[in-house]
């Protein structure tokens, strides 16, 4: 039986409590968003992850104005296992300080947030 989470209906989503996450992190090369994205999905921290190229990032780093071209890593999680995937990401992020944005999925369809859930340890 799977589990029962909010799903999508036909007149539009309903904002619930939801055990699963999106995570976001930016990086400046496709081998390394290829390595992470495979040690994330391999050690079951992930569903998912999606790397989206072109992306342009305007930030201040000590005390510089940087642009740089990045790759974005969505990933598709749960909420327990966030610590790991936080220790990961620090662990084997090429950056002094890695970006982690973590927000709520607050409804999806049901066989795929069932499909979310099985992926994971």
């Amino acid at each position: 039986m799977s589990p029962r989470w909010p799903v999508a209906t036909r007149t539009g989503f309903r904002k619930v409590k939801s055990p699963f996450v999106v995570v976001l992190t930016t990086i400046n090369s496709k081998k390394e968003a290829d390595r992470l994205a495979t040690l994330f999905v391999k050690s079951k921290l992930a569903a998912c992850v999606s790397v989206v190229p072109g992306v342009t990032s305007y930030y201040s780093w000590k005390k510089k104005f940087c642009r740089d071209r990045e790759l974005l890593l969505i990933m598709k999680t749960k909420k327990e296992c966030l610590s790991r995937l936080e220790k990961a990401l620090v662990k084997n992020h090429p950056y002094e300080t890695p970006e982690m944005v973590v927000l709520p999925i607050q409804s999806g369809l049901k066989k795929y947030l069932a499909w979310i859930n099985d992926s994971l340890l």
